[in-house]
């Protein structure tokens, strides 16, 4: 994760690190990273899930730099069996620190 105080150099840095709350059940970390417009309630971990691994597909900035996503699958199990987590991203940048605002799992009818 990024060290207390550190800002996220880029949008996949800040999601690997996000990445790494969850692995952590670091809620609060999550939360601090979440973009206030979005921000969910707790709990945004689940004691259930163990996470098992993380590929980084693409990372694309857009909009003057202010904007991007990051595509990524993530592996986990749960309940005795292993699932993927494949989701599209997307964060802003305000006042040069980057955010999470939210996700769209491609494939998946909505």
């Amino acid at each position: 994760m990024i060290e207390h105080g550190e800002i996220a150099a880029n949008a996949e840095v800040l999601m690997r690190s996000r990445y790494s709350a969850f692995v952590l059940r670091n809620e609060g970390y999550l939360l601090q990273t979440w973009h206030a417009s979005t921000r969910p309630q707790p709990p945004l971990t689940d004691d259930g899930v163990k996470w098992l691994g993380l590929e980084v597909r693409r990372h694309q900035r857009q909009a003057q730099d202010e904007r991007a996503t990051v595509e990524f699958v993530a592996c986990y199990r749960s309940g005795g069996r292993g699932h993927r987590l494949h989701e599209l991203s997307n964060f802003v940048r305000e006042q040069g620190r980057w955010w999470y605002v939210d996700g769209s799992f491609p494939g998946k009818e909505k």
